[in-house]
């Protein structure tokens, strides 16, 4: 272990460390927090579902969210109780905004739920453990948050050929990965013990910083003779970043956008390592982590075991906090670490340090000056970028520029802006302009998205056009093969000849017929409104309408039974042909429309033939649509007459509703009944047949029974309208029947009065 090579990585800082006062204590218990906010987005990806309701009492690692997708993570109860709020709660980002949380108020009795340890995890398969992590919410503890489960589910083509342990934790403040390997090394190699039982790797390299010698020693002592390489590595910052560790200890690059399994290499934190032995063995979901109190505001800084979603402020207050002396709160390092907006924001599991500074111990940044160009901050990078040109493209929001120079290979560690002596803030414009680049992508997909659907749309419409043009060139070679068949065939003939045999109906017979059909169409609409609503004036009129209709019907028949009518006139005979032509040009415009419609702008060939072939024989019907008699002396007489009558109404209505004298009404009365009389002697005058009229006896409505009848109306349309509803109320439903069972009784008994 101690001649093992090791490989540099380019820049680099050496920021003062500050880690000695956080571990002067071993690893301290926070008491039980009366109530914990635990936010439902913990981890990288789509954030977790609530199984919870306001009101539900909780136990001890109980599931209260759930997985919504592959790159997501369940999250657990921290202790028992009630839940009293599932929504928007206070969260740890820089933005300040709330996000969806179960908040749980602590009943003090800290019971668990039924757990599921496993004494051998070797006899159980890959597939099941890796389900127990998963269900165990474990993310990386080390601050990504990427789902423990996902990283281990390597693709296949991917072989695990190294496995990494990072233990390195180089930024300052940060001492809970030193003190769980200090106390906890057996449970570490416990871990390590079960992924190397998952991925079956080659080897496995475990890097601690050499400022750690108290940790190297335990996590020596707890590996014994096993076949694992414990490197202790150079103290740089940041030489605890994944891809940076991973190049420190075999020399190999993550290609740009890549992944270590991209190069059979898998990284994880001690911490994530240690909760994967939590759960396998003990059955314990992820619900505490190491978590450091630090900074010159606290009156004893430590590390503690703290409960996911205790607020910070009681955490804060343990470690004896000055709220006086305290200038920021930053979650996290003071490197890659942001600061909080209040005190009341929950612990997640991402946090792995609250440092409670004061102004002297990290005072506010001096205002930005222009760049001078003296490419220092060149010099520490560790990815080997050119902060200066990503400044400049970032302020230009030159993207293409910042993809060429690999912007999404900065880690923002912070070296480039720690070493600036400009003070400029280069990681926000980064973060910033990673932001934009995101945004961008999500509307080009969606603007890509959106143009396959149209073209998707498009290309179905013009096949859908081309079917139908098919079908109907196909519908007019059907109809002209039957038209020369029809012409050839000798069938023909005696079809010809039992349409000439049909008889035809006389003026009276068609008008007899008329009224038995319209009688039996008035009588059919009555029967399905008495069928509705059964009342005594519905079967009445019933009644009266199946004697009209049998009446009409008999009539129809009495006539169909007498000779056959004389040939029609030869004014009848062109009568008959106007109405067949008036129907044939009715036709041919309602086909010449939609021919028109369907060919739009430029028709086709055929197209055309046919608009032409219906124009001309529209042509050819006008001079008989034009030809019509004019109307017979009677029948004018008979117009004339009507609308004298109607005048003399309206001239008796007009002057009723003025108020005019006796005298004047008298004159208008009698002059109304003399137009009645010229109507009479019009009608009789004229040839046009007397209606059959149809009389139904109708009695005036007095005000009680037109308010029964309004009532059931009512009842009538508002059960309706609740049995249309799939999510109407039962007894609502009874109710509106009730209502209207009462209005018809009370209807019918007084019309029996």
């Amino acid at each position: 272990m101690t001649t093992f090579k090791l490989w540099d990585i380019p820049g680099g800082i050496h920021p003062p460390a500050n880690k000695r006062q956080s571990t002067v204590l071993p690893i301290q218990y926070p008491p039980l927090p009366g109530r914990l906010i635990v936010p439902l987005e913990q981890h990288v990806g789509a954030p977790a579902d609530p199984l919870v309701q306001v009101g539900e009492r909780v136990l001890k690692g109980q599931r209260i969210g759930a997985a919504t997708s592959f790159i997501s993570a369940p999250v657990h109860a921290p202790t028992s109780g009630t839940v009293s709020l599932v929504g928007p709660a206070p969260y740890p980002h820089v933005s300040g905004l709330p996000a969806p949380a179960i908040v749980i108020d602590s009943d003090g009795r800290d019971e668990w739920c039924p757990l599921e340890p496993c004494a051998d995890f070797r006899a159980l398969p890959p597939a099941e453990l890796l389900a127990r992590i998963r269900a165990a919410g474990i993310a990386g503890l080390g601050g990504a948050g990427f789902p423990c489960e996902v990283k281990l589910s390597a693709r296949p083509a991917d072989k695990i050929h190294t496995l990494v342990i990072n233990g390195a934790e180089c930024e300052p403040y940060i001492s809970a990965d030193d003190m769980l390997m200090r106390e906890r090394a057996d449970q570490l190699v416990g871990g390590i013990e079960i992924l190397t039982h998952l991925l079956e790797p080659e080897r496995v390299l475990i890097g601690i910083e050499d400022d750690k010698p108290e940790a190297i020693a335990a996590v020596r002592a707890a590996l014994g003779e096993r076949p694992w390489q414990l490197c202790a590595i150079p103290t740089k910052y940041p030489s605890g970043g994944e891809k940076q560790l991973i190049q420190i200890l075999t020399g190999c690059e993550v290609p740009s956008g890549g992944l270590p399994a991209d190069i059979g290499i898998l990284c994880q934190n001690v911490g994530t390592v240690v909760a994967v032995y939590r759960a396998i063995v003990h059955g314990e979901p992820l619900i505490t982590r190491i978590v450091t109190l630090t900074g010159a505001a606290l009156e004893r800084p430590m590390n503690v075991e703290a409960r996911i979603g205790t607020p910070v402020g009681e955490l804060l207050a343990f470690a004896g906090l000055h709220p006086e002396r305290l200038h920021r709160l930053i979650l996290g390092g003071p490197m890659m670490g942001f600061t909080l907006p209040s005190l009341e924001v929950p612990l997640i599991k991402t946090g792995n340090c609250l440092l409670a500074a004061t102004a002297e111990e990290l005072p506010p940044p001096p205002p930005a000056l222009p760049c001078i160009r003296c490419g220092e901050c060149a010099e520490v990078c560790p990815v080997g970028l050119l902060p200066q040109q990503l400044h400049f493209f970032a302020l230009g929001q030159e993207h293409e520029q910042l993809r060429a120079h690999h912007l999404f290979d900065c880690i923002e560690c912070g070296a480039c802006a720690y070493v600036c002596p400009s003070h400029i803030p280069l990681v926000q414009y980064y973060r910033a302009a990673k932001a934009e680049i995101r945004e961008l992508e999500q509307k080009q997909l969606k603007a890509e998205h959106a143009r396959l659907r149209f073209e998707q749309r498009q290309e179905r419409l013009r096949r859908e056009e081309q079917r139908r043009e098919a079908e109907r060139k196909a519908r007019l070679e059907r109809a002209e093969r039957a038209r020369a068949q029809a012409s050839a065939s000798p069938a023909a003939e005696p079809l010809a000849r039992v349409q000439a045999q049909k008889p035809s109906l006389s003026e009276e017979q068609k008008r007899l017929k008329i009224a038995a059909s319209l009688a039996q169409v008035a009588l059919k609409k009555a029967e399905k409104q008495l069928a509705l609503h059964a009342t005594p004036e519905l079967e009445a009129q019933v009644a009266e309408l199946r004697a009209a209709a049998e009446e009409a019907q008999r009539a129809f028949e009495a006539a169909q039974s007498t000779e056959a009518p004389p040939a029609p006139a030869p004014a009848q005979a062109g009568e008959e042909e106007r109405k067949k032509a008036k129907i044939r040009a009715a036709l041919l415009r309602a086909q010449l429309k939609k021919l028109e419609e369907a060919a739009g702008t430029t028709p086709s060939a055929e197209q055309q033939t046919e608009l032409q072939a219906m124009h001309d024989e529209l042509a050819s019907l006008q001079p008989l649509l034009e030809s019509a008699p004019p109307p017979s002396e009677g029948l004018n007489a008979l117009k004339r007459a009507k609308i004298e009558l109607a005048s003399r109404r309206a001239e008796l209505k007009k002057a009723e509703q003025a108020g005019a004298p006796a005298e004047e009404l008298e004159r208008l009365r009698a002059a109304l009944a003399a137009a009645e009389q010229a109507l009479h002697a019009a009608e009789d005058a004229s040839d046009k047949p007397a209606p059959q009229l149809v009389r139904v006896d109708k009695r005036p409505v007095d005000a009680p029974t037109r308010a029964l009848k309004t009532e059931l109306a009512f009842a009538r349309a508002e059960l309706r309208k609740l049995e249309r509803d799939p999510q109407a109320d039962a007894a609502a439903l009874d109710a509106a029947r009730a209502r209207l069972t009462e209005a018809q009784r009370r209807l019918e008994e007084h019309q029996r009065e």
